[in-house]
């Protein structure tokens, strides 16, 4: 059974950085052929994506966090990254980790994110 476990929310000031991880485990086919994401949602509004890494390493970023957040991956260690910097009240939310390997598609627990003013 895939899973996949966040790791690394918590609280920061404006300003600050905090670095997201998310471990996958139990594939039977290699990471590097999986799309990963992290996707977040605030409190009474919908998720949304915030950055993809295919699985040739190209990146996509919601326009509120390009410049400030990256996604990164290391297959050999079967985790994918957010490193948020210069974070915003407004970044508060819970982050979810998910995998895409059509059809299926794979999603962590979340870890939440909270930035102070």
């Amino acid at each position: 059974q895939v899973q996949l476990v966040e790791s690394g929310g918590g609280l920061v000031q404006a300003g600050g950085s905090l670095r997201l991880s998310c471990a996958i485990s139990g594939t039977n086919f290699p990471i590097n052929t999986m799309g990963l994401g992290w996707y977040r949602q605030a409190p009474g509004k919908q998720r949304e994506l915030v950055a993809l890494i295919n699985s040739g390493g190209s990146t996509n970023y919601a326009d509120s966090v390009r410049g400030r957040f990256t996604i990164s991956r290391d297959n050999a260690k079967n985790t994918v990254y957010l490193q948020m910097n210069s974070l915003r009240p407004e970044d508060t939310a819970a982050y979810y980790c998910a995998g895409f390997r059509p059809p299926y598609e794979y999603w962590g627990q979340g870890t939440q994110v909270t930035v102070s003013s």
